[in-house]
């Protein structure tokens, strides 16, 4: 679509207010998402240029968690739209004085926002966001529950090398017990008739798995040469209160994906990782930098996909869409 593109009709089958994990969004939910992403990453030139198609709208970054990617991508794909960014900083605000997290939220959406980004380490907390906030609210990772713009840049990223993922075998490894990406992987890539595996020590990846249809994996070379990608989730130290295996060297000997687990894979295996990634343990440095890696387009893919939720739910189409406690709020649980 060229940049003089109509945006006001792309796409009239969005109707949700907030943004808040991919659990709750259907197959076609999911692919419209991609679709817009896709979109706006053709009228931008690849995320490059502006597209001022959001001005005068204004973004606030909520974060409580340290982040590089997702912040900065947030803020710059507002910015390419047109809008404002507020990047709001937890530790010089109102909060240290006593002021509750609500009330923080609230004063800043009666300052006229039009939406917050948030992230917390407290699973849950956009949703409970969503309930007291009239904008629209947009999950960047509550804790370890879900990080659902990361879930789809990895799929549009995996979509864009393999046409679709229908029939395609994605393995998730490393430490799924605390990832919020490899749980928004999971609901984005099954909903969308993907095979997923997950693999791991069994400390960072029980078998109770099994019960939300993937399969679960303990050996790595086992599953390399059944899958079309690949993505190497980083080991979550600061979530863990115990040591989950007894060294990093032993990790990365069973778990790391090197050149000579690249070499038994299929020809055409897609390497992806969320970031930030620690050459060495989950990947080497060979395979991060090889020519089937996705690291790099996955972080030019955030750029689209936040692009394309930014617009869907500040849009002109969102003034029509209920505030906190409509209808459809009420109706469709957590996403709304």
């Amino acid at each position: 679509m060229p940049p003089s593109a109509d945006w006001q009709s792309v796409p009239p089958q969005w109707t949700h207010r907030h943004l808040l994990d991919l659990e709750r969004l259907t197959p076609e939910e999911i692919r419209l998402l991609l679709d817009t992403a896709s979109l706006f990453k053709e009228a931008t030139d690849g995320c490059r240029r502006k597209l001022a198609i959001l001005a005068g709208s204004t973004v606030v970054n909520l974060f409580f968690e340290n982040s590089t990617r997702t912040r900065t991508s947030f803020g710059l794909a507002a910015r390419r739209l047109g809008a404002d960014v507020i990047d709001f900083t937890a530790a010089s605000s109102s909060l240290s004085k006593g002021e509750s997290f609500i009330d923080t939220a609230k004063n800043l959406e009666a300052m006229g926002i039009d939406a917050v980004v948030v992230r917390h380490a407290t699973p849950g907390t956009p949703h409970l966001l969503a309930k007291h906030l009239g904008v629209g609210v947009i999950n960047a990772g509550d804790g370890p529950h879900e990080h659902p713009t990361q879930g789809l840049l990895d799929i549009l990223s995996i979509r864009e090398r393999l046409g679709s993922l229908e029939g395609a075998t994605v393995g998730l490894v490393g430490d799924i017990a605390h990832s919020r990406t490899a749980r928004s992987n999971l609901w984005g890539l099954t909903k969308l008739g993907a095979k997923v595996i997950l693999c791991g020590p069994p400390t960072l990846v029980s078998d109770r798995w099994r019960e939300f249809g993937v399969e679960v994996s303990h050996d790595l070379d086992a599953i390399v040469p059944r899958c079309d990608a690949l993505n190497l989730l980083r080991i979550q130290f600061e979530r863990q209160n115990t040591r989950p295996f007894p060294s990093v060297q032993e990790y990365a000997h069973l778990y790391a994906m090197t050149i000579e687990r690249l070499r038994r894979a299929r020809a055409n295996l897609l390497i992806l990782a969320p970031g930030p990634i620690n050459r060495g343990v989950e990947v080497t440095a060979e395979v991060a930098d090889c020519s089937q890696s996705l690291i790099l387009d996955q972080v030019t893919n955030g750029l689209a996909v936040r692009m394309a939720v930014l617009w869907l739910i500040c849009g002109p189409r969102a003034a029509a869409l209920p505030a906190a406690g409509g209808p459809l709020h009420r109706s469709r649980g957590s996403i709304v």
